[in-house]
């Protein structure tokens, strides 16, 4: 492959920490920005002084309606010592996340700061259900999309049934995307849902037992997601456990220029491509099948890093919907179009697969706090790579890809890791 544009300076990760994410009614961003902040602080190494950082950058989508609580960049850096050096918040609804890290390795890399800190935020929980989706409606087109009743399940649902028109899909391969996900998921101390789907369904025919009431037969793990009373249709094809929580959480990232990165680690995870693309809302696409800002995204980040996407060792894609992991595979060239689901199915994106996928639970089991998603991917990605994950490590990785996305597409963002040790 061709090489792309190159950054002005070598970038590396030379810290990375995150909150829990779930539900914490008695926290706000900025304290969950503070536990993440901290657990940023005991992964470097050999330690840093805060003063060293010159600039920092926060992910976050929506604190001005979660909280009512405006201009959080500053106050955010105030909680972790950083003031009176600029801080800047980035929205780009989901999306946030991957391109506030974006945004802090252009500074670096042009020379502008040395070390920068990246962060991500997100309190949703503390609202009904029904000023949740009014929120997250806000990021969809509201003339086009939104005023037309479509909510977000809505949308991804449209793009499911496109995929399963054109190509075929069957509702089993979105179950088994959220079924992996779950396995992945009940071994990260750190997500929202720590339970695979077979302790789920196990734990509900205990309870069951226990109430004297019918005891559920499922005679696996796809019967339970087939289960209307257990897995409800939220739009159709999407069902409860297609689809990604409402979540709090925070994560931390230290970035520091490539000639001082081993004053932090011995083993700096280094960014070595990036990407950015724009689309049109949904009703403007010709294709629903496809996320041309991932494509785009992809192929600069691809080009940069001098890689192709059989180089990629493990990933962390955007699976807010189970139908968004298909077509993120399928997007940054990891199975052709339409093989997507053929991959799930014969289990290709496991931790133990040829291409493994979401190996923290992904956004549909370690959870969804925007403005946190995409630095929480980063987190997973940092841990992978140092071989350092634990129960759900995948072994022999040394090149690894995040892919964030905003709303249906509109923003696609992906970034390329590299171990050098």
């Amino acid at each position: 492959m061709s090489k792309g544009k190159k950054l002005g300076r070598e970038v590396a990760i030379v810290g990375s920490g995150m909150s829990k994410f779930g539900v914490f009614p008695e926290m706000t961003t900025r304290d969950l920005f503070v536990e993440a902040y901290k657990d940023m602080t005991h992964s470097v190494d050999k330690g840093f002084d805060p003063e060293d950082i010159e600039a920092t950058y926060i992910s976050n989508f929506s604190s001005d309606i979660f909280e009512g609580q405006c201009h959080t960049a500053p106050i955010m850096a105030d909680w972790v010592g950083q003031i009176p050096k600029p801080a800047t918040r980035i929205e780009n609804a989901c999306a946030s996340g991957g391109i506030t890290l974006r945004q802090g390795l252009i500074a670096i890399a042009s020379g502008v700061c040395d070390v920068v800190l990246v962060g991500g935020t997100e309190k949703m929980t503390n609202l009904p259900t029904e000023n949740v989706t009014d929120a997250l409606a806000a990021a969809g087109d509201t003339l086009y999309e939104v005023n037309c009743g479509l909510t977000f399940p809505g949308l991804y649902a449209t793009m499911a049934t496109a995929h399963m028109h054109k190509y075929g899909t069957k509702p089993e391969s979105l179950m088994r995307v959220g079924i992996k996900n779950h396995e992945n998921g009940a071994l990260n101390p750190k997500g929202q849902f720590n339970v695979s789907i077979a302790a789920l369904m196990k734990s509900k025919q205990e309870k069951a037992l226990n109430k004297g009431t019918p005891v559920p037969e499922w005679e696996d793990e796809l019967a339970f997601m087939k289960d209307n009373a257990a897995n409800p249709v939220i739009a159709w094809p999407l069902r409860l456990f297609d689809c990604s929580p409402v979540s709090d959480g925070a994560g931390c990232i230290l970035l520091a220029a490539g000639e001082i990165a081993r004053n932090f680690t011995d083993n700096p995870i280094y960014i070595i491509g990036t990407g950015q693309g724009s689309d049109h809302a949904l009703p403007e696409r010709k294709d629903l099948t496809s996320l041309t800002a991932v494509k785009v995204a992809a192929k600069q980040a691809y080009e940069m890093a001098d890689v192709t996407p059989d180089e990629i060792d493990i990933a962390e894609v955007h699976d807010c919907f189970t139908i968004a992991e298909i077509l993120a595979i399928e997007d940054l060239g990891f199975f052709p179009a339409g093989k997507g689901p053929k991959a799930i199915d014969e289990g290709l994106t496991r931790r133990d697969g040829s291409k493994p996928v979401n190996a923290s639970g992904g956004l549909k089991s370690k959870g969804h706090p925007i403005g946190a998603s995409g630095i929480g991917q980063v987190v997973e990605i940092w841990n992978q790579l140092r071989g350092e994950a634990g129960p759900r490590q995948v072994q022999n990785v040394r090149v690894g890809l995040t892919h964030n996305v905003g709303t249906t597409g509109g923003s696609g963002v992906v970034h390329i890791y590299e171990r050098r040790n």
